[in-house]
């Protein structure tokens, strides 16, 4: 069988990804801190790629994740994490106080390298949402605030969720891309 290290320290993505290539590609993760360029999701994602597949000398698999306001011309995009990290989900639904525009749109990239040397491959998925005040559980980044046909991310349960989240369409074309790669060429 075929395998990629994930390079991820959140063991909920992990479980996602798993549970959608595991079938067809062993997944396991390695924890490498990668520094983050500034740059559009596509570069972020690229540079992160290219690193990982050095740093793990091997096929590796690297996500990152955009939450874009409409309201704010597409920020916090890329540096969500860091907006997370610093403002919370109180703070992140207090940016768009201000502004009637509550719409957003989260997007997930995938970034695939077979190893240093070769050129990322990108899967990207994107889900039209806005952002409400938070609602579930709160266990995972900022799902809360996420809401797509009446419900946040953290209120819907794993499968539901993955059938139309932004990861879960990544997901969908990175598994259709290596299901169409001869094994010999995936490590």
């Amino acid at each position: 069988m075929a395998s990629v290290y994930f390079i991820t320290g959140n063991a909920n993505k992990l479980k996602e990804v798993k549970a959608v290539l595991e079938p067809h590609v062993e997944v396991s993760s390695q924890a490498i801190d990668l520094e983050e360029i500034q740059g559009s999701i596509e570069e972020v994602t690229i540079a992160k790629c290219t690193k990982a597949a050095v740093l793990a000398n091997g096929p590796v698999l690297v996500e990152d994740t955009a939450l874009s306001f409409n309201a704010l011309n597409g920020l916090p995009g890329p540096y969500i994490k860091w907006f997370l990290s610093d403002i919370g989900l109180d703070g992140l639904n207090n940016l768009l106080a201000a502004y009637p525009n509550k719409e957003a749109e989260a997007i997930c990239t995938f970034g695939y390298c077979a190893g240093p040397g070769e050129p990322p491959i990108l899967f990207q998925g994107r889900v039209q949402g806005k952002i409400v005040p938070p609602r579930g559980g709160r266990n995972f980044g900022w799902d809360p605030i996420f809401e797509y046909e009446g419900k946040t991310f953290a209120e819907m349960d794993v499968v539901e969720k993955t059938k139309i989240s932004h990861r879960g369409k990544a997901l969908d074309k990175l598994q259709s891309w290596l299901r169409e790669q001869p094994r010999d060429t995936i490590a």
